[in-house]
């Protein structure tokens, strides 16, 4: 069972392509192949390339590390792109790939190292979102969570977005505020959560807890929200460098909020996966 590990800015996933892993995932697999200390260890699961959709020649599904899916990845999408240039499916003409979240436009750049995302345009609707209560624009709204009043924005790029402004924030914070703002009852099908820091008109800062996975080190989708809502906001300009503990990435805003990304792809194993792996279930697991 063969895998490819690459990470982006630390946020590492595994590509598992399904010439090699035909069958669907149970949630149970899923968790222990990332499991860090009972798998190979990962961010979550890239399982494509799938058969062409909506006019994409490739399609990809997105699998979070508690065994959920993700409609949509910035960085898992930059490293299955790198993943399909690698094994010489791409080259560097633009190309399409679905994902649940939408289909986004790739291309990698010379030697594969840098990878530019047409993510989407960004909506601050409710009902997109989704965020319960009426319809309207989550814009700058209040919400209570571990004894804290919060100002939030919240918005979607084909997955949900919660951006929480922030003077400072520390990773304590994050680990603290991160899971119950992710399982608030304003949010029905869960959400994302950056807390965001405005260094200047084309710096911002963010920390970042991932649905499905926790605290992370960087993210696509989550530079995307948080640039736009930023934009939004008026705090910054159309072109920004999003800074987070992995790395940056630049985002670029567009006429109605649609969002250009690049940052880099590193490769870091192909691999085998024993299927002793499986044979014995850990608690840990259940």
């Amino acid at each position: 069972m063969h895998f490819s590990k690459y990470h982006a800015l630390g946020n590492d996933y595994l590509v598992l392509d399904p010439a090699h892993w035909p069958d669907e995932f149970t949630t149970r697999e899923i968790i222990r192949i990332c499991h860090r200390n009972f798998g190979i260890g990962s961010d979550g699961i890239l399982w494509g390339p799938l058969p062409a959709r909506e006019g994409a020649p490739f399609s990809l599904r997105i699998f979070n590390p508690d065994g959920s899916e993700a409609q949509k990845s910035g960085n898992g999408l930059r490293i299955f792109c790198r993943y399909l240039f690698d094994r010489g499916l791409v080259q560097h003409a633009k190309f399409l790939v679905h994902t649940l979240g939408g289909v986004v436009a790739a291309t990698v750049h010379v030697g594969g190292h840098s990878i530019t995302i047409e993510m989407g345009r960004v909506s601050f609707d409710s009902t997109r979102i989704p965020v319960a209560g009426v319809a309207r624009e989550v814009i700058r709204e209040t919400l209570m969570v571990g004894g804290e009043v919060l100002t939030f924005t919240s918005a979607t790029i084909g997955n949900p977005h919660c951006v929480v402004e922030r003077p400072t924030t520390s990773t304590a914070d994050v680990h603290r505020l991160g899971p119950l703002i992710e399982a608030h009852v304003l949010f029905p099908e869960r959400t994302n959560v950056q807390f965001l820091t405005v260094r200047d008109r084309n710096n911002i800062a963010i920390e970042i807890w991932e649905r499905g996975a926790g605290y992370t080190l960087a993210s696509g989708s989550s530079s995307s929200a948080a640039a736009a809502v930023a934009h939004r906001l008026g705090l910054v300009d159309n072109a920004v460098t999003v800074h987070m503990p992995g790395g940056t990435i630049e985002i670029k805003i567009g006429e109605n909020y649609a969002i250009t990304m690049t940052g880099p792809v590193t490769k870091v194993a192909d691999g085998v996966l024993a299927s002793e792996m499986f044979s014995e279930w850990s608690v840990v697991n259940e």
